[in-house]
This record gives structure tokens, sequence and C-alpha cells, in this order.
């Protein structure tokens, strides 16, 4: 079942999430909706705060990624090849870990239609979860793997990509986030907006 992608200016975005157990009301269907949104929109990650559930729960598919570069590219690289592969469910997540020089990458959200922003991130997280049978991990992540990683954990935290803008360019984004609270935007997939 297709979801509604809550929009910017729910609260449930700004909230941190709480765990869960073993015992989530029908979790595995919660699960497979979940996948069904994000294939709708587009996206290569969706959290449980889009959706407004406040539960530590983000899934990730980063095959488009890979689909898209290889296109562009002529020899598939280790890294793209990892990503046609990447999908994965995390529960409980904490980040332990971000390493290495902080890099720009152009970042968007299903919450956030028609803005994207490059926004600088620590390229090597370490990351500990457990996994929809509620088997404990914990795996490293490097470059774009670890980019969808970090922007999914995000709204975990109650947190944005906006919100790691400089303050003038979420000066310069006003106008728009407003435009997204009201419902004042054009997308292709299921909404709800707070306004």
């Amino acid at each position: 079942m297709i979801l509604p992608i809550v929009a910017y200016g729910d609260p449930a975005l700004k909230r941190v999430a709480d765990n869960i157990n073993e015992d989530y009301p029908q979790l595995a269907t919660l699960i497979e909706n979940m996948f069904e949104t994000m294939y709708e929109a587009n996206g290569v990650g969706l959290a449980a705060p889009q959706i407004g559930k406040s539960i530590r729960l983000f899934i990730v598919d980063a095959s488009p990624f890979a689909e898209r570069d290889e296109e562009d590219a002529e020899e598939p690289t280790e890294d793209l090849k990892a990503l046609k592969d990447f999908k994965k469910i995390f529960i409980n997540a904490r980040i332990t870990k971000e390493e290495g020089e902080v890099w720009p990458f152009n970042e968007g959200c299903l919450s956030i239609p028609k803005i994207r922003e490059d926004v600088e991130r620590k390229p090597t997280i370490t990351i500990e979860y457990v996994d929809e049978n509620f088997k404990k991990h914990s795996e490293q992540y490097s470059g774009v793997a670890a980019r969808i990683i970090q922007h999914e954990y995000d709204h975990i935290e109650g947190k944005l990509f906006i919100d790691r803008l400089s303050p003038l360019r979420k000066r310069i984004l006003k106008g728009k986030l407003l435009d997204i609270t009201k419902g004042n935007v054009d997308v292709a997939y299921k909404m709800k907006f707070p306004k």
C-alpha cells in the first residue's frame, strides 16, 4: 500500500524517533508499504518519520544511483556495483563513528520536494542497527552508500538536510519551504501537508 509522505512542517519530521522491539505491530507490512511508497516516489531512501511514524526505522535502495551512473560510465566501478545491490532495512540504528574529510553532495528529500542543495558530510561511517529479523549488525560504509544512510539517519534524529545548510541558504529557501508546508507544490506522489 502506498502511504502519504509527510511534507516539511509536519512535527513528525522534527522529533527524535523511538526504538522499537520485535513486537512492533505489523512491522513486516509497514516495511513492505515503505518500499512501495519509496519506489512510487522514485526515492532511494525513506524513514518512518516521513510517513508520520516516530520510530527508528529506515529503508534504502541505492540501485537507481547505480543504474544512472552506469549509463554515464564506460566501465562500472566497484562502488557502482556495490550500489546496485545496496537494499537494506535499518532498525534502531546508531551511527557510532563518522570519519574523513567532509565532501559536498547534492541532496534532495521526498518530504521537501523540488529543493536540492549541496550538503557536506564525512565520507565514511560506522553504524550499529538491527535488521528486520532483529539480528544485530555493526558495519562500515563509504561514499554514496554512507551518504544515503546519513540522510535517512538524520530523519530518525529529527533532522532534515536543510538543517545542515548555512543560515543564508535557509533564508533564501524560506519562501519555497513555506509553499511546501501550505501544499503549494506540484508532486507526482501522495503527500500529506501540515497546513
